[in-house]
């Protein structure tokens, strides 16, 4: 993909994927048209980088689809402000456009290949506001918390109570809660004190996070 291909992938996937899915605000549809989705995903899979794909990243693992991306960043509602936690760095392409959104990204995965690979793409493309982060996050990662806006890449059963926690007031968290082929994408808000305010906003079927936890089974 070179020039004017790139250009013109990016275009559709916008209008074509991305603004169809209900994505209706300006500064997610502006940022997403300018960045280089080509230049975060394995190298095999370039010519399909701006496709409506789940696009192995290796360990099992995959990038979200383009519209899946843009539709969190926009229910997030992330201002310049604030502080993130993005559990599942993956590719680091997810990362940077909550980087570019965001004052600050603590982003977490499991495997050590991806981040030390999403720190040098990050780092080739500016994004300084990033700090990436190797270990199990799938019950929780407070270690830099409270945080604003947490982001699961992953789907899991349950929703565990850290991440609730780890929330500060007026924070948004979105994930993907259920099993798969139907599972739902929601986003809970933090109100006063302890309340929490959760919203249904479509449903999906996304790849499980590593480790998810799941409540144990009665057995009669």
């Amino acid at each position: 993909m070179q020039g004017i291909n790139i250009e013109l992938a990016r275009h559709n996937m916008v209008e074509q994927q991305v603004r169809p899915w209900d994505v209706l605000d300006q500064r997610v549809l502006d940022l997403i048209a300018r960045s280089p989705r080509d230049e975060y995903v394995p190298a095999r899979y370039r010519n399909v980088a701006y496709a409506d794909l789940f696009l192995p990243l290796g360990h099992g693992q995959t990038m979200l689809t383009p519209k899946l991306e843009a539709r969190m960043l926009q229910e997030l509602e992330i201002g310049p402000k604030d502080r993130i936690l993005e559990i599942g760095t993956g590719s680091g392409y997810f990362t940077s456009l909550l980087a570019a959104m965001g004052a600050h990204v603590y982003s977490v995965d499991i495997y050590s290949e991806f981040v030390d690979a999403a720190q040098a793409t990050l780092a080739a493309h500016g994004a300084s506001n990033v700090t990436l982060e190797t270990g199990d996050a799938a019950r929780g990662w407070d270690k830099h918390g409270p945080y604003d806006v947490i982001a699961i890449t992953g789907s899991m059963p349950v929703l565990p109570d850290a991440f609730l926690a780890s929330l500060a007031p007026g924070g948004r968290l979105m994930a993907f809660i259920g099993k798969s082929p139907v599972m739902d994408a929601i986003r809970i808000r933090r109100l006063a004190g302890d309340g929490m305010e959760q919203t249904s906003i479509f449903e999906t079927d996304v790849p499980a996070l590593v480790n998810a936890y799941e409540p144990a089974k009665f057995v009669f």
